[in-house]
């Protein structure tokens, strides 16, 4: 599939019924991360918990499930706790719309700053973040704490 010739993409929140192709999306998504990271946490695992717990969003065309993310509330702070594109769809700006939203969603609720932890081998993902607008606030290990201000 060709994201350009199919248009743009749904998004809308998840509801239970997506979390078995959530997974399948996740799981497309981290492939080429989970031979080379070992210590790379079991991102799709608990799907249906975090539908009915937090707040996901998937974004769909042709009725396939292409992506998606996941933010987390708590105490104060608000974190973009997954956000993923199958690879077959990398490369359109999907992964850039659903990060903007995420921001969206925080500011729409009343955060200021919104952060996220992101893995030291995953250069792609850091470079997405810092070119948006992210800035690193710590490192502890393999693990990337970053922030954007809203």
């Amino acid at each position: 599939m060709e994201p350009n010739s199919l248009g743009h993409p749904q998004i809308r929140k998840a509801v239970i019924e997506d979390a078995d192709a959530l997974v399948t999306c996740i799981d497309a998504a981290y492939a080429g991360y989970t031979k080379l990271i070992p210590d790379l946490p079991p991102v799709s695992e608990g799907c249906a918990e975090d539908i009915s717990h937090n707040q996901v969003w998937v974004a769909i065309i042709q009725d396939q499930i292409v992506g998606g993310l996941s933010l987390v509330i708590r105490g104060d702070t608000i974190k973009l706790a997954n956000v993923f594109v199958d690879p077959s769809f990398h490369g359109h700006g999907l992964g850039s719309e659903l990060i903007a939203l995420a921001e969206n969603e925080a500011k729409k609720q009343g955060y200021t700053e919104i952060r996220l932890n992101t893995h030291a081998q995953m250069p792609d993902n850091i470079a997405l973040y810092t070119h948006l607008g992210w800035e690193d606030i710590s490192r502890d290990g393999n693990t990337i704490s970053m922030r954007k201000y809203l």
